[in-house]
């Protein structure tokens, strides 16, 4: 039986006292519980210790169960890690004794309640002017992208971003594992994997979700990110002609993030020749945007390269559009 979304706010605001201010507005984007008397929190890229502190790690360990009963998850010694979503969408990832034996450690990453676009990463200095007119031209032309970065880079944001410039006369289904984009076009259908049950059934997996969207008439595809073997069946879309497609990948520079993109896909059920999966990621992939955390904490846009095709010897040929060091700021 669900849950009234009232009482699982309510309980949420009771049992997570402690760090409830830090869900208001924008200004926190990441939580930080490292056992119950020490809690950061990132703000602009930055981490700063508060003075807030559960009472106990009792209380802490009773906020965590009653959320993982509200989401219909296990927790406890035998599965000691839970994910889970708030009732405003931030996402918990919690991990409890023997696991982590300071006590619970908990990160709660929020999203913006309002979509970041790309005339407001100009004036913040994540990019230049010309670059972002750069990237609007290559999703009007609906170029495949990879916007690729380490963690906490704003590969998300970037994305949301990019995928709110497609045409709104466009059908644009997102895949996620846990919604976070918020796609500003009339008509978006949005879709969540989902974890197996206590008992082991009923998970439905990004790969399940995506081979099911491509018989849903999608114009455009955007998956939240690519972590395993539905990276194969992207690429095989995308080469047999879906356009405009866009996802994330952890990778640091644009040619790793096409090595990335081969190890995942060589995680699938199907075994294809190396040779043959770097041409198909090649002729699948149109432009890498990676992006990159300044040392100051501010993200950054520091390649827009296009992927020219592969050769044996010469392995993946990519040409830079844009390029830049992630400390400067402005233009290249």
């Amino acid at each position: 039986m669900s849950v009234p979304r009232h009482v699982f706010e309510q309980t949420v605001a009771s049992l997570f006292a402690p760090i409830v201010p830090f869900l208001e507005g924008d200004e926190v984007s990441e939580i930080m519980i490292n056992g119950h008397d020490e809690i950061y929190v990132e703000k602009q890229g930055r981490l700063y210790l508060t003075g807030s502190t559960f009472a106990s790690q009792h209380l802490l360990m009773s906020a965590l169960r009653n959320l993982s009963q509200f989401v219909g998850r296990e927790l406890n010694p035998q599965k000691p890690i839970l994910e889970a979503r708030l009732p405003d969408g931030s996402r918990v990832e919690a991990i409890i004794p023997p696991v982590s034996p300071v006590g619970p450690v908990v990160c709660i990453r929020r999203f913006r309640q309002k979509r970041l676009t790309l005339s407001q990463l100009v004036d913040l200095g994540g990019i230049s002017a010309e670059t972002s007119d750069l990237l609007g031209t290559v999703i009007a032309r609906r170029d495949n992208v990879i916007v690729a970065g380490g963690s906490g880079s704003g590969k998300t944001s970037l994305l949301n971003a990019l995928a709110s410039l497609a045409s709104p006369d466009e059908r644009v289904v997102v895949i996620e594992d846990s919604l976070e984009l918020q796609v500003g076009l009339p008509h978006v259908v949005q879709l969540e994997a989902q974890p197996a049950d206590t008992r082991g059934r009923s998970s439905v997996t990004i790969r399940e979700l995506f081979r099911a969207t491509l018989r849903m008439r999608p114009d455009r595809i955007v998956i939240g990110e690519i972590r395993g073997g539905e990276a194969l069946d992207l690429i095989q879309a995308m080469t047999s002609g879906h356009r405009g497609c866009l996802s994330t990948v952890h990778a640091t520079v644009p040619i790793d993030t096409l090595s990335r993109l081969e190890t995942m896909a060589l995680m699938s059920d199907v075994d294809v020749p190396l040779y043959v999966l770097r041409t198909q990621i090649a002729s699948a992939i149109d432009v890498v945007v990676q992006v990159s955390r300044r040392s100051d904490g501010s993200r950054c846009v520091t390649h827009v390269s296009q992927v020219r095709g592969y050769d044996r010897e010469d392995g993946y040929r990519i040409s830079h559009l844009f390029q830049r060091h992630a400390e400067s700021r402005g233009g290249p």
